[in-house]
């Protein structure tokens, strides 16, 4: 019996036709485990996850691996998405064992949940041979696999422990995880370190902000080179926008194709951040289509955004996006076909599989004639209809709660920066309108879901699919991401609403979340009790859980005044800061906010009636300092603590700049303010 088919999650269901008699996660699972005295088969994937569904294919949807499962395990098939909780645990313990990891990740654990054989992904042959072997040593060895077991918990429990050293996060620290980066930077291809490279955003946005603080033209030039590598190799989508997992080679060329909202949603903050700083065209560009792909592709209506495209389209990876020269001319005709296969290096030998190529930009179109980029925009839109009708990868609908508030937060910072940069006379206006028209209500869909769906009771729900919330609780990086981004809805829009949502959240993360010495576990104290808690501080795909939620605790600290969570953020910075002294490409958004919090940050309020188009309002985003807080409006809101009492001076638009609590003179001019700002 297979007890999949009423599941939530897509990749649960991918697997609900399986020989293999599936269970989920559950208390059920373990006490069938438990009464037929047989060990658990625990399997962790995600449905954009191409191995996953090899190993699917070859070993799950195979009878006899059905019936060896069936006969010798309670097998257990778990959503990494859904269950970060659950994943992290067996993660450590598959690194601990086998010194790396990844999915699909295979486990073998006693009925109490212990594990005592892990790995990733195996081969058909091998894993039946895997099967027989653990089952024999069940069987006949079992002290053994019950010491080893001990020793993983005890390997796990040592690598999640909270505690240890803690410092402040010094300006010299994040100089010194600067200075980490330069070295460990590629300068010929961009990014950090080799093969498969995956896109460094965390890092880029820290980076982005040292640069701020201290002028530093390194700094720049490393986030400058790597934006323009990415978006200019296959790893960007030169057609549709946005960009995939990672590359597998070093020079961006080749992806692998799987398109996830967290990365997308963190590289829309990093363009946006540098078009913000730089007024860069291609920064602006990139910014642009990848908030017009999480709009177009992943975007669910009057939801929110959905997690992933797949890697493969019917089992073939790149089926949907490579092309050959004789592909191009069909879609192009002969001179154009010609012209594009030099633009996007698609070459006779091809770049990818089967004489393929991925498309790539091989030539600087957006300083480029007029006339030049004219055919380029042409030609993109005509290779977008040809591939619209070829197949499609799958998505993966379901809506995660930490990785919604993501993309909430980014959207909210690209439209402030659009705002910023509008102008009628750009031969681009009338798509940027478009753009930011779109995305701003896919945005405001996001955040009304998760307000409205995923709290529940004053607790906040990991995800949910057709407006139907999971049962699954949320983990500490669902609630600080979350959190962030309602303090950038407050930002945004002026109400309210979302900064008392954004402090409940936070409240709760506080009293249900917090770990001795000022640290925090992902999980909450009355959450399922795993063989450990996890209590990750490093930042890997996405911000780590104690990192979203002190970037959360410092937004809101700044945008209400109140102190104590600013101390706890500070606290629980502490915690990370001896490990962005020694691991600074793990500790990205720590560092993002540790400029933050070294900056003040800035708290800005302008009073005006005019919170888009007023020139204060203007200046006041686009000479930010890290991390500051903007909020325009009329004088005295309800629910904006920042406008409270601060009227327009002799009539006319006021801005307030204030920092750490110490606030500065009221100004009315965009000089004045810049100079306070400087």
């Amino acid at each position: 019996m297979n007890r999949l088919a009423d599941a939530t999650s897509p990749y649960l269901l991918q697997h609900a036709d399986n020989p293999v008699d599936w269970w989920p996660w559950s208390a059920e699972a373990f006490a069938e485990a438990k009464r037929r005295d047989v060990p658990v088969l625990i399997s962790v994937g995600y449905a954009a996850c191409h191995w996953c569904h090899v190993m699917a294919h070859e070993s799950f949807e195979n009878e006899q691996v059905g019936a060896l499962v069936n006969d010798d395990f309670v097998a257990i098939k778990v959503d990494r998405e859904e269950r970060p909780d659950v994943d992290a645990v067996y993660m450590t313990a598959t690194q601990a064992m086998t010194g790396q990891g990844g999915w699909p990740m295979t486990v073998f654990a006693t009925p109490d949940g212990t594990p005592f054989f892990c790995g990733t992904y195996f081969p058909r042959a091998n894993f039946v041979r895997l099967l027989e072997s653990v089952a024999t040593a069940w069987r006949d060895q079992r002290e053994a696999v019950l010491r080893q077991g001990a020793a993983v918990v005890e390997a796990i429990g040592g690598a999640q422990a909270v505690g240890g050293p803690t410092a402040p996060l010094t300006a010299e620290l994040l100089d010194s995880a600067a200075d980490q980066l330069s070295r460990e930077y590629d300068a010929t291809n961009g990014g950090f370190g080799g093969a498969p490279k995956f896109p460094p955003h965390m890092n880029l946005l820290f980076l982005l902000r040292h640069h701020q603080r201290t002028g530093s033209p390194r700094s720049l030039e490393i986030a400058r080179h790597t934006a323009e590598a990415m978006a200019r190799g296959g790893i960007h989508d030169q057609l549709a926008g946005g960009f995939a997992r990672y590359s597998v080679d070093a020079h961006w060329t080749v992806p692998h194709f799987e398109k996830m909202l967290y990365d997308n949603a963190l590289l829309l903050r990093f363009y946006a951040e540098l078009w913000r700083l730089t007024g860069d065209r291609m920064a602006r560009r990139v910014a642009r289509d990848t908030a017009r792909f999480l709009a177009d592709e992943l975007h669910r209506a009057g939801e929110g955004f959905a997690s992933a495209l797949d890697a493969d389209t019917e089992g073939v990876e790149g089926l949907t996006y490579a092309w050959t020269p004789a592909q191009l001319v069909e879609a192009l005709g002969e001179a154009d076909g010609r012209w594009a296969a030099d633009l996007f290096e698609v070459t006779a030998e091809g770049t990818f599989e089967h004489g393929t190529s991925v498309l790539r930009l091989a030539r600087d179109v957006d300083d480029a004639d007029p006339e030049i980029r004219a055919r380029w925009r042409d030609v993109v839109g005509r290779l977008l209809v040809a591939r619209d009708t070829r197949p499609q990868p799958a998505r993966d609908d379901k809506v995660v709660a930490a990785w919604n508030g993501l993309a909430i937060t980014a959207i909210a910072e690209f439209l402030r920066v659009a705002a910023l940069y509008a102008s009628p006379d750009d031969e681009d206006a009338n798509l940027m309108e478009g753009v930011t028209i779109v995305v701003d209500g896919a945005m405001r869909d996001a955040a009304e879901h998760l307000a409205a769906v995923h709290i529940v009771d004053g607790r906040l729900r990991r995800a949910s699919r057709d407006k139907v919330v999971g049962e699954p609780a949320g983990v500490l990086e669902d609630y600080g991401c979350v959190a962030e981004a309602f303090c950038a809805m407050h930002q945004l829009t002026g109400e309210g609403r979302w900064l008392e949502l954004a402090g409940g959240l936070l409240d709760v993360a506080l009293a249900r979340f917090a770990a001795p010495g000022g640290g925090f576990y992902d999980t909450a104290d009355d959450a399922e009790q795993l063989v450990a808690r996890p209590a990750d501080p490093t930042d890997n795909a996405t911000p780590s859980g104690r990192s979203a939620i002190v970037a959360a605790l410092v937004a809101y600290a700044a945008l209400t005044g109140e102190s104590r969570y600013r101390e706890a953020a500070e606290a629980a910075l502490a915690t990370v800061a001896p490990i962005v002294g020694r691991h600074a490409r793990f500790t990205g958004y720590a560092a993002t906010v540790g400029e933050a919090l070294l900056s003040g940050p800035y708290e800005i309020a302008v009073a005006t009636d005019d919170a888009v188009g007023d020139p204060l309002v203007a200046a006041a985003v686009r000479h930010a300092p890290p991390g500051a807080v903007v909020v325009a409006g009329r004088p005295d809101q309800p629910g904006v603590p920042l406008l409270a009492d601060r009227p327009l001076v002799d009539g006319r638009p006021t801005a307030y700049v204030c920092r750490g609590f110490v606030c500065q003179r009221p100004v009315t001019s965009v000089d004045d303010l810049v100079a306070e700002l400087g």
